[in-house]
C-alpha cells in the first residue's frame, strides 16, 4: 500500500546533543506499541519517523496506539510517491478531491537539497494543479492562504515524497521514563489520575501510593478498584507500573481519636505524604506528585498546603495548582480516565470529615497536633498493610502481577526494629 504514518516531534529538536537519546527513546516506544500489528519498524526520514502499516484495516488500531506515545506531537496519514511534479501533482488532486473543500491551500517543506524547486515555487505548481482538477468538480472553489477549509501538506525528502490532508494530534511532551522517577498519590477521583498524566508527559515514570477505607454504610465499594482502574488506563502511557494500596482507617481512628477536628483532613494528608515518601525512597524515586488545586477545597489552600510540606524534607509536585475543575475534567475525557473515576466509590479523606475544616491553619499548629499522634508509628501502620501490584502493557492490554517489591519488604522490617526512625525534621538515614 502506498499510505505511510508520518510521525512529528518537537520538544526534542530542542535537546541538542542529547537528541540522538530522546529519539532513541520514542523510537522504542513506538516499536513497543506497534510490537503486534501489521507494520514496518519505523524508520527516520529527514528528522520525521515513517511508519508503513502492511494492513489497510489496522490503520485506526495503530492511529490509536500511537496516540498515547509521549512525544509525538502528530501523526499524519499520507500518501508516498516519487518526488516528481507530475507524481507529487496526482497524489494532491486525489487527496484533495477526498476532502472535496470549498477553499484550500498547499503548503511545502523540502528536506532535499538536490530538488530543483523552492517551496514557494512548488506550492504554486501544486496548487494550481489541485484548483484545476477539483473545479472540474465545483467550479466556486478557491485558494484560500490565510484560513482555508482543508490544506494539503507536501513534505519533500530524499527519492520521496509525502503528500496529506489529515493529521491526528499526539500527546507531545517527552518520551516516556526518560526524567527519572516519581510516586503520585492517586485517589480515584479526576484530579490525581490528571496531576499523573502531566508529569508522566513531561518524562518521569510513576509508581502510585493509594490510601483507602472501607465501604461506606450506604453500599459504596472502597475506592480500591477504581484506582486499580486509572493505574491500568495510565499504564498504557508509560507501558510499566506499580500500585501500592494501603488500608488508611485504622490510621484515621487513630487521627480521630487524638487531634482536634478541624486538623483532620490535614493530618489525614500530612500522614499519607509521609508514608508515600517512604515508599519514594524504596523505589529510589526523587518526589511525590498530588492532584492538589489551589483552594479547589479546604485542604487546598496555600496556608493548609504549607503546612502539610512543613518538615517533610521531600520533593512535592502539583502540576494542577493553577488548574480549576472544568480544565481539570476536559483532561480527564482527553486522556481516558473520565468514565473510571465517575464510578460510585467511598473516598477516605471525607470520612469521619470535620463540620467546621481548618482553611487558614499554620505549620506550628499542625505540627502540635502531630506530636499527639506518634506519627512514625502510624506511616508503619500504613506500609505494613501495603498490597502491591504490578501493571505492565504489551500487545495492546495491561497484564498485573501481585508481589511485595524486596526493598519494601526490607524498608518495613527495618521500621519495626526497635530502633526508632528518626524524627521527620532530623536527617533522614540512608534506608536498606
Amino acid at each position: 500500500m502506498d499510505r505511510v504514518l508520518i510521525l512529528h516531534y518537537h520538544e526534542i529538536w530542542l535537546k541538542g546533543k542529547n537528541k540522538r537519546y530522546f529519539l532513541s527513546r520514542l523510537t522504542g516506544a513506538v516499536k513497543r506499541v506497534l510490537a503486534d500489528l501489521p507494520a514496518a519498524p519505523p524508520r527516520f526520514v529527514s528528522e520525521r519517523l515513517v511508519i508503513e502499516p502492511q494492513e489497510e484495516s489496522a490503520l485506526p488500531a495503530i492511529l490509536e496506539r500511537l496516540s498515547r506515545v509521549f512525544g509525538i506531537a502528530y501523526v499524519a496519514v499520507a500518501r508516498r510517491t516519487a518526488n516528481q511534479l507530475d507524481a507529487m501533482g496526482a497524489a494532491a488532486c486525489e487527496v484533495m478531491a477526498a476532502k472535496n473543500p470549498r477553499d484550500f491551500a498547499v503548503r511545502v517543506k523540502i528536506a532535499d537539497q538536490d530538488f530543483p524547486m523552492n517551496s514557494m515555487e512548488l506550492e504554486r505548481a501544486l496548487g494550481r494543479m489541485v484548483l484545476d482538477h477539483l473545479r472540474e468538480r465545483r467550479s466556486e472553489v478557491r485558494v484560500n492562504l490565510s484560513a482555508p477549509e482543508a490544506t494539503c501538506s507536501v513534505e519533500v525528502v530524499p527519492g520521496e515524497a509525502f503528500i496529506y490532508a489529515e493529521r491526528r494530534q499526539g500527546p507531545g511532551g517527552l518520551p516516556a521514563a526518560t526524567g527519572g522517577r516519581l510516586v503520585a498519590l492517586v485517589s480515584g477521583g479526576f484530579d490525581s489520575s490528571v496531576a499523573a498524566y502531566k508529569l508522566m508527559r513531561r518524562g518521569a515514570h510513576l509508581s502510585f501510593a493509594h490510601f483507602y477505607s472501607g465501604p461506606s454504610a450506604d453500599g459504596r465499594a472502597s475506592s480500591r478498584h477504581v484506582a486499580e482502574e486509572l493505574v491500568k488506563a495510565l499504564t498504557a502511557y508509560q507501558f510499566t507500573s506499580r500500585l501500592y494500596a494501603l488500608a488508611f482507617e485504622p490510621v484515621q481512628r487513630r487521627v480521630v481519636a487524638a487531634a482536634p477536628e478541624s486538623l483532620r483532613v490535614l493530618l489525614y494528608r500530612r500522614l499519607m505524604a509521609r508514608t508515600a515518601r517512604e515508599i519514594a525512597r524504596a523505589e529510589r524515586a526523587l518526589g511525590l506528585v498530588t492532584g492538589d488545586s489551589v483552594s479547589q477545597v479546604a485542604s487546598q489552600t496555600l496556608h493548609n498546603l504549607a503546612a502539610m510540606d512543613h518538615g517533610l524534607d521531600f520533593p512535592i509536585y502539583r502540576p494542577l495548582a493553577g488548574d480549576d475543575k472544568e480544565e481539570i475534567l476536559a483532561w480527564a475525557r482527553r486522556i481516558g480516565t473520565y468514565a473510571i473515576s465517575c464510578q460510585p466509590f467511598e473516598d477516605c479523606c471525607p470520612r469521619f470529615m470535620p463540620r467546621a475544616p481548618a482553611i487558614f491553619s499554620s505549620a506550628e499548629e499542625l505540627d502540635r497536633a502531630e506530636a499527639l499522634l506518634d506519627p512514625e508509628a502510624l506511616v508503619t501502620l500504613a506500609l505494613e498493610s501495603a498490597a502491591v501490584e504490578d501493571f505492565v502493557f504489551e500487545s495492546g492490554r495491561v497484564d498485573t502481577s501481585a508481589a511485595l517489591p524486596p526493598r519494601f519488604q526490607k524498608l518495613v522490617a527495618w521500621r519495626k526494629t526497635p530502633e526508632r526512625p528518626a524524627p521527620p525534621s532530623a536527617p533522614v538515614p540512608a534506608r536498606p
